[in-house]
């Protein structure tokens, strides 16, 4: 977002007006469809003792001795020592998919050496969020999210997601122009919901929700985490959406990064905050703004649970296949115009994932389409075979990844006990 800013303007006062377009000239850049990136985050346990508190500099150690990953992806780490690999922006889903699968069995071989794994879900079931990451940041971010409550702890330390990225598409009027594409990616959030939920388990114990990371997400602060409003124009929705919500830090040399209580970068742009606001602060601002969907030029999807093992492919095929194959698209949208009526359907998602009979339909419909869409898509043998196994072992049957997770439980009364985790575990001793 830096690489915007305009020379000059960095560190000098900004106006309202000014502000409002530039958060609007920057949030799309339209173009056809077809360039995806994925950022795949997950939690790291010890292999021998997985409740054991894994920090972030004992991750950072172990994939240090790896050097550049092979798909020239990059490892980043969260507050409570998640690793995530973000992929480089590929031209099409069979070179997004080469590329990160290079990476992730290289830093897993690194993760093995070092006596760690990967967990397979998408909130710790077990640990106490603790942050581990020493940054004002951070520091910051913390101190805001308790205002609201103990979720944003929670989402800081013990959360993983899979993060995919995708053109925002032309902009012309038509199915493939950037606002209808933009509106029917918000429509298609609560089957992708629904049918990725990987996060059945809060404090050890089945908790009655399928996605608790994304109950999570629900409980905290709103101004940033709500979806964008999808009345109008997008880009004045994103700009009038980034404006209102709270500051969550103010970057400083020598002080305390926490911003004043209540403070918006509105109210900041009018004159409130504790000196003025630049441009330079205003495209930080942006980049702790974390709706299900954030435009950041392309369009960033956050709604989706991390996942186990390789299943992030058949999860990233069927995304993109919804979105950039126009017939897929169609057929997506079609399929979710019966959740319209659903008086929260992300939160109806999270709790019931595919248990929930129109959400179970609509998913079934929208991943046979993808099905179809990914023959045409170019994707190698490999690909296609994971993601009809997907559909077949969890959509098809009305299930998604929680539901397995929770019939382990079932027979053995313990998370930790005969999980595709532990077993991922023992195999990296």
């Amino acid at each position: 977002m830096n690489s915007a800013l305009q020379p000059g303007r960095d560190t000098g006062p900004l106006s309202e007006s000014d502000a409002e377009v530039y958060v609007a000239s920057v949030c799309f850049k339209t173009g056809p469809p077809g360039a995806a990136g994925v950022e795949v985050e997950r939690l790291v346990h010890d292999a021998a003792n997985p409740r054991f508190p894994v920090p972030v500099a004992r991750v950072s150690e172990a994939v240090a001795a790896g050097g550049r990953l092979p798909g020239q992806g990059v490892i980043t780490f969260e507050p409570g020592g998640q690793l995530e690999i973000s992929s480089a922006c590929a031209t099409d889903l069979p070179a997004l998919v080469t590329a990160t699968r290079a990476d992730l069995a290289a830093v897993e071989s690194l993760l093995t050496d070092a006596g760690l794994c990967f967990g397979a879900v998408a909130l710790d079931p077990d640990r106490l969020p603790v942050r581990s990451l020493d940054h004002p940041r951070y520091a910051a971010m913390e101190q805001h999210f308790d205002r609201f409550g103990t979720a944003g702890r929670t989402m800081m330390c013990s959360t993983a997601s899979l993060q995919i990225s995708l053109d925002a598409g032309f902009d012309s009027p038509g199915s493939s122009g950037a606002a209808r594409r933009w509106e029917r990616l918000h429509n298609l959030l609560p089957v992708l919901v629904a049918m990725f939920a990987n996060s059945p388990f809060l404090q050890g114990v089945p908790s009655g929700w399928k996605s608790n990371r994304q109950r999570i997400w629900l409980a905290m602060d709103p101004t940033r985490t709500a979806a964008v409003p999808l009345a109008g124009d997008p880009r004045v929705a994103w700009a009038g959406y980034a404006l209102d919500a709270l500051v969550l830090c103010i970057r400083s040399e020598t002080d305390s990064w926490t911003a004043p209580r209540g403070l918006t970068m509105r109210n900041w742009l009018r004159g409130e905050g504790p000196r003025p606001a630049t441009m330079g602060d205003l495209a930080y601002h942006l980049t702790t703004l974390f709706p299900p969907v954030r435009p950041r030029g392309f369009v960033e999807i956050r709604v989706i649970d991390a996942q186990a093992g390789s299943d992030w492919e058949p999860v990233t095929a069927i995304v993109t296949a919804l979105m950039d194959d126009q017939r897929a698209a169609d057929l997506a949208a079609e399929a979710c115009a019966p959740l319209a009526p659903l008086s929260d359907p992300v939160r109806t998602a999270a709790r019931h994932g595919l248990a929930d009979p129109l959400l179970a339909s609509a998913a079934l419909d929208c991943a046979e389409a993808a099905l179809m869409a990914l023959s045409r898509s170019g994707a190698d043998a490999a690909t296609r075979s994971r993601t009809e196994e997907f559909v077949d072992r969890y959509t098809a049957r009305g299930r998604c990844p929680a539901d397995e997770r929770l019939d382990r439980w079932q027979k053995t009364g313990s998370y930790f006990g005969t999980s595709a985790y532990e077993e991922d575990c023992k195999n990296a001793r």
